[in-house]
This record gives C-alpha cells, sequence and structure tokens, in this order.
C-alpha cells in the first residue's frame, strides 16, 4: 500500500491550500495540467494525493475496486481515455466516496447525474457527461502511472484543482514550489494594490 499519508507529507499538500492552479502552473514552466476537463462540483478546491485507476473506455469496474482501497484525503484519478459514450461515475459513487473521506474525483471520462455533483461542494472534474451508464466487465489497473491529456499522473502525486482547472505534480518538488507560489502570490498582490493606487508603472515581466 502506498505510504502517503505521513505528517510531513501532509503538511507539504496543505502548503497548496488556497493556492490558485494558475499560480501553480506558472511555476511549473506553464507545462503540466489536466487540460480539457471541465468542474461540475458547486464549488470549493480539490487538494489531495493521486490514487490512480486505468480503465478501458467506458467501464468502471477497477473504479469501485479503487473505492475499497482509498483512503481519507486522497482523489480519485481515473484514465478512462477520454471516453464519453458511457458515464463511469454517478451520485452512488460520488456518495460511496464522501462517506469514505475522498478528496475528490477527476475523471478522464463521462460522469452522469450531473444535478447531484452541482448541488454538492466533493470536487469533481471531468471531461463531459451522458446519461448512458458503465460496463462493469474490466479489465483495468490500480496505482500506476496514466496518461491524462499528455500529461502523466503518478500515484501519490499532489492534484489541486480549482476554476480555473486541475494541475498535478510530484511531492517531490512541493517544498520548492510552494514557496515559489507563495512568492508570485505575494507579488501579484502588490500588483493590484499599485494598480488600485494608481502607482502601477508598467507589464509584468514574470506574469
Amino acid at each position: 500500500m502506498l505510504d502517503l499519508n505521513s505528517a510531513d507529507e501532509r503538511a507539504l499538500v496543505e502548503a497548496f491550500r488556497n493556492a490558485p492552479t494558475a499560480v501553480i502552473s506558472d511555476n511549473l514552466q506553464r507545462l503540466p495540467g489536466l487540460v480539457g476537463l471541465n468542474r461540475y462540483h458547486r464549488s470549493g478546491q480539490l487538494l489531495g494525493r493521486a490514487r490512480t485507476v486505468r480503465t478501458r473506455p467506458g467501464d468502471n469496474l477497477t473504479i469501485h475496486k479503487m473505492l475499497d482501497l482509498v483512503r481519507p484525503g486522497e482523489v480519485i484519478v481515473v484514465a478512462g481515455e477520454g471516453d464519453l459514450t458511457r458515464a463511469l461515475v454517478g451520485d452512488i459513487m460520488k456518495t460511496i466516496a464522501e462517506s469514505r473521506g475522498v478528496a475528490g474525483f477527476v475523471i478522464d471520462g463521462a460522469i452522469r447525474d450531473t444535478a447531484a455533483f452541482a448541488a454538492s461542494d466533493f470536487p469533481c472534474f471531468a471531461r463531459g457527461v451522458t446519461h448512458r451508464g458503465p460496463y462493469k466487465d474490466g479489465p483495468g489497473e490500480l496505482d500506476v502511472p496514466v496518461a491524462i491529456a499528455g500529461t502523466v499522473v503518478s500515484p501519490g502525486d499532489i492534484v489541486v484543482g480549482d476554476e480555473d482547472g486541475v494541475v498535478t505534480f510530484p511531492i517531490s518538488v512541493a517544498k520548492e514550489l510552494s514557496a515559489a507560489v507563495q512568492a508570485h502570490i505575494a507579488r501579484e498582490a502588490a500588483i493590484i494594490q499599485s494598480i488600485h493606487a494608481g502607482t502601477y508603472a508598467g507589464a509584468y515581466a514574470k506574469k
């Protein structure tokens, strides 16, 4: 089993609480990002460590298996090849995940029961929506590196999602990245303050 929950590692994750994905992305050379996913929950940040699922398009058997393994604070990241013909999760699986303390879903595929997600603060990002239900035959894999929109997500990566999208990165870079993100946020706050004060002098080269 992955050891994702030491106190030190939880602190590294929490360092990104309320950090904007746009700022994180800027400080990752603007390269990573799970592009093309939409937010379906009402509000709130997605933040946690990745538990990855690879499944064949339109089949959610392996996601059910992950729901039996996932621990509180972890994010279920599903590589479903972007297929939109069948929904991989819906209200029942959302309710199971919430009851087990899951931090949220990232689904490279379709979901359904979107009204339930829209009325909830349980984070869910997905490729699209369909009413059609999934197969439950497999095959699939758990806790393996997966690729979504050209970005590789490995088990244990930190996952952050907000209104602008989803970014992921290995925990090995978290300490340095967090410092860069906080400095970036402070610089942008100073610029906005100078704009309001009428003292802004020019373009922000680091934007």
